[in-house]
């Protein structure tokens, strides 16, 4: 078994995927999961990498998720490091949003994380230096208009992560949120992609590694008295008024 185990969600490209390279380059062993689990099996195998697999999962299923854990610890002995990444961005103003896009939103942004906390507690209670991070985004910290199932959802997990934060520190588990803002991922299209890029301070979009490393950061020793914290990680959006 290796000590540092880790289990990345939305891990078949963009942000994920560059997670699951940061870690494995840490020495992590690196179970990969993710619904697109074809494309990801591909991946997984032109690596040939013994310390990584890939992993199917639909984040907003109990029961895969059990299975997902059982397959980690299985082939790796252990689990150590939570890292819920996967999720859905989806855009509709107030009046045109519907019940199902908006529950869909939690189910993947919130209920996702939740059930990956409760399905892993177990392994990582017995681990040490065990730790969690959850990828909320800076519409968790403002207001972005026509966003009212992704932000609210986001504001959810916000709040989600503070709460296992406080009840799972005296088992030794540190739990951590990052905010990405403008990344350049598949989540954006070319219109959002423009957009960002003209209202950015840096003026450019933020690359999925620099989201990676500050993740590798937070599930590593030299963060090993930080729990609770959010890390933002958005080339300055926070900072604007309007």
């Amino acid at each position: 078994m290796s000590d540092k185990v880790a289990l990345v969600t939305g891990a078949a490209r963009g942000q994920g995927a560059a997670l699951v390279r940061r870690l494995r380059a840490d020495g992590f062993h690196v179970a990969a999961a993710d619904r697109l689990i074809d494309d990801l099996r591909i991946q997984i195998e032109e690596l040939d990498d013994p310390g990584l697999i890939a992993v199917e999962l639909d984040v907003t299923s109990e029961q895969l998720w059990a299975t997902a854990v059982a397959e980690v610890v299985d082939r790796f002995g252990g689990l150590s490091t939570l890292v819920n990444n996967a999720g859905v961005l989806h855009r509709a103003s107030l009046s045109e949003e519907t019940a199902d896009g908006f529950e869909s939103s939690w189910r993947f942004n919130t209920l996702g994380p939740f059930l990956g906390i409760r399905a892993s507690l177990p392994h990582l209670r017995e681990a040490q230096g065990a730790a969690i991070v959850n990828t909320c985004s800076t519409g968790a910290i403002r207001p972005f208009p026509f966003h009212a199932a992704y932000g609210s959802s986001k504001w959810a997990l916000r709040g989600l992560t503070q709460i296992a934060a406080a009840e799972l520190a005296g088992d030794g588990i540190r739990v951590n949120a990052v905010f990405p803002g403008p990344i350049d991922t598949p989540m954006l299209d070319d219109t959002a992609r423009q957009r960002l890029i003209e209202r950015s301070y840096s003026g450019r979009l933020g690359q999925p590694m620099e989201v990676a490393d500050a993740v590798a950061f937070l599930v590593s020793e030299h963060a090993s008295f930080i729990t609770g914290a959010e890390l933002v990680v958005d080339g300055g959006q926070c900072l604007r008024i309007g």
